[in-house]
């Protein structure tokens, strides 16, 4: 069973998110990890890259599969986590404490309510 923050927010495609005074955080859910296996590269976004809600925002590459990473919020990546590119395999290790980019939201209480709450992405994974 996954250990699911209540602080956070979630998108069923399984990133989630966190305000961060005016930035939102974002990172993939430990139910993602765990599905993916051993994460070995983490393709980052573009700073200064601006997204819609659910734009593909990057990859995540384990030795069982790749996959997209969206961003669940619309706004400009004003940041990245460049220790990703050495480390990987953080997000299988601390998936909540390894964050991959930071937005400045464009509507960030709008987006954010749009999301899952840690009991909603709960029962969406069916836990």
């Amino acid at each position: 069973m996954s250990n699911i923050p209540a602080d956070l927010r979630f998108a069923e495609s399984h990133e989630w998110a966190k305000k961060e005074g005016d930035l939102i955080v974002v990172g993939i859910s430990d139910h993602a990890q765990e599905a993916l296996g051993d994460v070995v590269f983490v393709e980052l976004p573009e700073i200064g890259k601006v997204f819609v809600a659910g734009d593909v925002a990057g990859v995540v590459e384990s030795v069982k599969a790749a996959s997209d990473i969206y961003s669940p919020v619309a706004g400009d990546v004003v940041e990245v986590n460049q220790a990703l590119g050495s480390e990987p395999e953080a997000l299988n290790n601390t998936p909540y404490e390894s964050w991959i980019f930071k937005v400045k939201p464009s509507n960030a209480d709008a987006d954010l309510e749009k999301l899952l709450d840690a009991a909603g992405y709960k029962a969406a994974i069916g836990e």
